[in-house]
């Protein structure tokens, strides 16, 4: 990948500066760097050297931050390195400090009466959810790397995940931030108020801004009550139409206890086949099914309320299979094969993965329209599944049988510009829930309304003047 040439006006994080800050922070907070915070998840991404940091407290992070602001050192901020689009790496700065969060770990404040959750950045995502149900509430927030990512890095990037069509992304499940600011000054705002018009809210432009506008520190996280009784099942469909239209027949008659509503195409179905053979594939390989996820309270039933959509759905002659999950155990063997999907496509080779969306209306359309485009580019598979309730679909293309992704990596920009050039057409975005990082800086150039990108800019600049705060994430420097 092309990387600019390196400015020549940023510090390296050496010497004197590296120095410096050994007398200002406790020794714990330096770390030997090793091959794992220079590395992304695809292997798209490799970053340089830096100085590893890993402050344990706010006025840590502050201090480096500060002393990063006064001498023009790029700042890298790195959560649990989990991200796609190579946010959390950079090859071209001169010597960064790439600062960990990885040892702010407390969790500071469990309020069930309050339906909040207090804890700092470097937080396991997995831990927030097992604390939550410690104190028998929900945080809702469900990611494949829910065992690794950080709660720093989950906001930073708005990620999404399986259950954004009942709760909502991560900006939707955050009621206040702390953060460090580009200058070093800490934002104290972890209020768990549901209402507070005191002006501008800072939290939803950090949320988001993957580190380009300052760290997050710590956050007061929004909690629901459990659901008294879960439930899922999987339904052969007809075609995309079929699953949307079920979509909408679930949400009449189950409302709000639709949880999640998955759509799985027959092409990552025979990859787990091929490559995963252990993961249970309850319908064989249907061309389209669906996973329905739901969480019921008081009285409700959610295997009859399946059942009962079932028979709803074939008699409109919308699915032609199911299995009900008769019991937790099969519900999670149900998610087992969802979330196994991914690890599927990487252990087959994408030539070009996109995490897209579309209005949930277009879906249908779009992924017809796709079948086309990809066609027309040459000999090509493609694993369409995705969140398909709030119309994020991940749109991969992989080589025809017997040709490896590095037969066609030549290729991949010319399918990556067709692929978004259609969803674009379709009023889509070419960044639904991975971000933007250093991977989409051209698509947002090209994609984004122009007053929003030029009114991103000044944002940059008013409040990261020095242009410290990683360089070359979401705006190109």
């Amino acid at each position: 990948m092309t990387l600019d040439t390196p400015p020549p006006d940023y510090t390296p994080a050496t010497g004197a500066f590296a120095e410096t800050l050994r007398g200002l922070l406790p020794e714990a907070a330096f770390r030997d760097l090793d091959a794992r915070y220079l590395e992304e998840s695809r292997g798209r991404w490799a970053g340089q050297g830096g100085l590893l940091l890993a402050p344990g407290a706010t006025e840590e992070v502050a201090t480096i931050v500060r002393h990063a602001a006064e001498h023009r050192v790029a700042v890298v901020p790195y959560g649990g390195g989990t991200g796609l689009v190579g946010g959390q790496v950079s090859a071209d700065l001169p010597v960064p400090v790439i600062l960990s969060l990885e040892r702010m770990t407390r969790v500071r404040r469990v309020d069930p009466v309050e339906n909040a959750l207090t804890v700092e950045a470097g937080v396991i995502l997995q831990q927030v959810q097992e604390v939550a149900a410690e104190a028998d509430r929900l945080f809702p927030l469900t990611i494949a790397a829910q065992g690794s990512a950080r709660i720093g890095g989950i906001l930073s990037t708005n990620a999404g995940g399986v259950n954004v069509l009942r709760y909502g992304n991560a900006r939707d499940l955050c009621l206040g931030l702390e953060a460090v600011l580009p200058d070093g000054s800490v934002l104290h705002g972890l209020s768990p108020l549901r209402k507070n018009n005191t002006g501008y809210d800072l939290r939803h432009l950090l949320i988001g801004a993957e580190g380009t506008l300052g760290i997050i520190t710590a956050a007061t996280l929004k909690l629901w009550p459990r659901p008294a009784r879960m439930g899922a099942a999987m339904m052969t469909v007809r075609d995309p139409q079929a699953a949307l239209d079920l979509l909408n027949l679930a949400r009449d008659r189950i409302g709000e206890g639709v949880s999640a509503f998955e759509l799985i195409g027959r092409t990552g179905l025979a990859f787990l086949a091929e490559t995963m053979p252990d993961v249970r594939l309850p319908l064989g390989q249907p061309e389209w099914s669906v996973l329905i996820d739901l969480g019921l309270g008081g009285a409700g039933e959610p295997t009859a309320a399946l059942e009962d959509l079932f028979v709803a759905a074939e008699a409109a002659g919308l699915v032609s299979d199911g299995v009900i999950a008769q019991s937790e155990a099969q519900r999670q063997d149900f998610w087992h094969l969802r979330e196994s999907i991914p690890e599927g496509n990487r252990r087959i080779g994408a030539v070009s993965s996109h995490d897209i969306s579309v209005p949930t209306a277009a879906i249908p359309e779009f992924i017809r329209a796709g079948t086309g485009v990809i066609a027309g580019l040459g000999d090509f598979r493609i694993n369409c599944f995705g969140h398909v309730g709030d119309g994020n679909l991940h749109y991969n293309v992989f080589p025809a049988p017997g040709q490896d992704r590095a037969d066609h990596v030549d290729e991949r920009d010319a399918i990556k510009s067709a692929v978004h050039d259609l969803v674009h057409r379709h009023g889509g975005s070419v960044s639904a829930e991975h971000g933007v990082g250093r991977l989409k800086v051209g698509d947002l150039e090209r994609y984004v309304d122009p007053t929003k990108l030029a009114a991103m800019r000044v944002i940059k600049s008013a409040l990261d003047p020095a242009g410290i705060m990683n360089p070359g994430a979401v705006l190109r420097r």
